[in-house]
């Protein structure tokens, strides 16, 4: 009988060895590189002292989240109604323009609604550089504004109470003496033509810098939106500039002024026109307590 063979060794997956043992090696080294790459980059970017912590360049975070949402808005596109840079070439043209941006029933109000203006009032204010529209729908009308809170000894403020327009409707105001700027116009000259345009018929003698004394550091000025009251339907942006001023001459009581010289004749292509639109005529005042009006 032949000896038994001697016994054989297990039989291993030498395969299967080699990989297990060569991923975590691999999975170490992967992590040094990363710790190498991150430690190297805070001590060329930072002086402190303090122990770097270990951090996967993947996995970092910025410290503040809100920073880390934010978008630059120079990649975003602007919100902002565009100013329109049509030119009208006249009042039928802008009217062409408003039919499809507004609604039917508030544009044919106008002009024919008591107290209000019609598309040619529109035109010449853009034609005189006092208003911009924004090309959206409905277009926004931004305009700036000048109010002058006339005061008195008393302590009073001069408001006009309503208006007579050359149709023959009143229009209310109760606020104090407001006009619009013309282009590049500085508050202080505009409070002078406002004075001289608005009360001038009244005031005995030319309307001088002796006449009209504006109260030093009593300038203001607001931004308002709200619908149009001359104008239904179309939003309004009213940049609003307020100063405070004497002015000599006016009586005590209550009292009306004419309106002074033509507002829109001052182009030979806005006379046509201006016969067409809705003009003051008449102011009315009156004083009241500088506590009864909003500041």
């Amino acid at each position: 009988m032949s000896p038994p063979p001697p016994p054989q060794p297990p039989i291993t997956n030498t395969h299967t060895t080699t990989t297990t043992t060569a991923l975590p090696d691999l999975f170490i080294k992967a992590l040094s590189i990363c710790f190498l790459f991150s430690s190297s980059s805070s001590s060329s970017c930072s002086c402190s002292s303090k122990p770097h912590l270990f951090k996967l360049p993947f996995l970092t975070f910025p410290s503040n989240p809100r920073r880390f949402l934010q978008i630059s808005t120079m990649s975003l596109p602007s919100q902002t109604p565009k100013t329109n840079l049509h030119t009208f070439t006249n009042p039928q043209s802008l009217s062409e323009w408003l039919k499809p941006r507004l609604p039917s029933d508030s544009f044919a109000s106008w002009g024919v609604k008591p107290g209000t203006k019609n598309v040619h009032n529109l035109w010449l204010e853009l034609a005189e550089g006092e208003t911009s529209l924004a090309d959206s729908t409905p277009p926004i009308r931004t305009v700036q504004v000048l109010t002058v809170r006339i005061i008195d000894e008393n302590n009073r403020v001069l408001i006009e109470t309503h208006q007579e327009l050359s149709d023959g409707s009143l229009r209310n105001r109760h606020r104090p003496l407001s006009e619009k700027m013309k282009p590049n116009e500085e508050p202080e000259s505009a409070v002078h033509r406002a004075v001289r345009e608005e009360l001038g018929s009244i005031l005995k003698g030319s309307v001088s810098e002796s006449t009209v004394r504006i109260v030093p550091g009593s300038y203001r000025n607001r931004v308002e939106e709200r619908n149009s009251a001359s104008y239904p339907g179309l939003p309004a942006c009213y940049v609003l500039h307020s100063m405070d001023a004497l002015v000599e001459g006016l009586p005590d009581g209550e009292f009306c002024t004419e309106e002074l010289g033509e507002e829109y004749g001052d182009l030979d292509q806005t006379k046509a026109v201006a016969d067409e639109a809705v003009s003051v005529k008449k102011h009315f005042w009156k004083w009241v307590s500088a506590d009864s009006i909003e500041s």
